[in-house]
């Protein structure tokens, strides 16, 4: 095994805090390099992970400032507009995932891999929390002999704050998303003013008001299922275990509509519901996609390709460790 470390861009976040506590789990000695735009933030991280070195990164330079030093992967945890973790992981040859870009922001990552597609995976991890929705309906999939209708509800506490990388990606998002993409009747669309308004069931039944919200998961589950309808609505307010005099958590509402495989209609409701919000299923989905990227959990390290993280993660392995995580899975009644 390489003794190089992982590097983790921005790693000192929120996300990075949640990402290194699930990759200790089950590679103690793994060696990391977290990597900020704050040198002391990302020294003093270091130091609380353990077996870990704190390092200032620049983007604007080819090798971000590391000295030619080697590394085995790249994970982008923040915005990088100038994809400058892609271009230094495809100069080494080494897997990328990045997790913050909007869908209207990875033709560059694209561009990139076009150009040199044999070189390592890159792995577009900008689905909702990083796989939390589309592994879980895939799975959840399996019942039906064909699907029609796929709708997606994230519900995020408005006290999920995230950290500071987080709260910048959801505010560059919405200041520059103008219209939701949806899948309808086959065709993709963008939902926008009234017909992007959408409202759904929270766990306890709550309506929430919600808008549509461009995820690169409604591309991924309609190209996986064939389903001629997906969409996905995002909802900002009091989760459902705050309503009960809770903590707060985060909820993800996914509903399936079609047939079973006899033909039979079929209607499904689940949610997937994690109590410390957001950043932990984030920070599970970023450790298991490393794992798989290099051959972690056991089995051979992944190929070059293009990825979306659906591709790479098991989904009963990824269930049964979001459950060991705190995480809950949730069947729900169907209307």
């Amino acid at each position: 095994m390489s003794s190089a470390p992982i590097l983790l861009m921005g790693g000192s976040g929120a996300i990075g805090g949640w990402t290194t506590r699930f990759l200790r789990d089950t590679q103690p000695d793994l060696p990391l390099l977290i990597g900020g735009r704050d040198r002391t933030k990302a020294e003093e991280a270091a130091a609380r992970i353990g077996k870990a070195e704190g390092v200032p990164i620049d983007l604007s330079a080819d090798d971000l400032g590391l000295d030619g030093r080697p590394i085995r992967a790249v994970a982008v945890l923040f915005s990088d507009n100038r994809i400058a973790g892609l271009r230094f992981a495809q100069a080494r040859g080494v897997p990328h995932l990045s997790i913050s870009s909007g869908i209207y922001e990875i033709a560059p990552e694209v561009a990139a891999y076009m150009h040199r597609p044999a070189v390592s995976p890159l792995v577009l991890g900008y689905e909702w929390l990083v796989g939390a929705t589309t592994v879980p309906a895939l799975r959840f999939a399996k019942a039906f002999g064909r699907i029609d209708d796929i709708v997606i509800g994230a519900l995020v506490d408005e006290q999920d704050t995230g950290g500071p990388a987080v709260a910048e990606d959801f505010e560059r998002l919405n200041s520059t998303l103008p219209a939701a993409l949806t899948r309808r009747e086959g065709g993709y669309i963008w939902r926008s003013g009234e017909d992007a308004k959408a409202r759904f069931r929270a766990v306890d039944g709550t309506s929430m008001e919600a808008s549509g919200f461009s995820s690169i998961d409604v591309a991924g589950l309609a190209t996986a299922t064939g389903a001629p309808n997906v969409q996905f609505n995002i909802a900002t307010g009091i989760s459902s275990s705050r309503r009960r005099g809770e903590a707060m958590s985060t909820e993800i509402i996914i509903e399936l509509a079609g047939e079973d495989h006899a033909g039979r209609a079929l209607r499904t409701r689940h949610a997937i519901v994690h109590r410390e919000g957001a950043a932990p299923l984030t920070g599970m989905g970023v450790a298991m996609i490393l794992e798989r990227l290099l051959g972690l959990d056991g089995a051979p390290a992944t190929p070059p390709g293009l990825y979306f993280p659906y591709q790479l993660l098991d989904p009963d392995r990824y269930l049964s460790r979001l459950v060991k995580c705190g995480g809950e899975v949730l069947e729900l009644e169907a209307q």
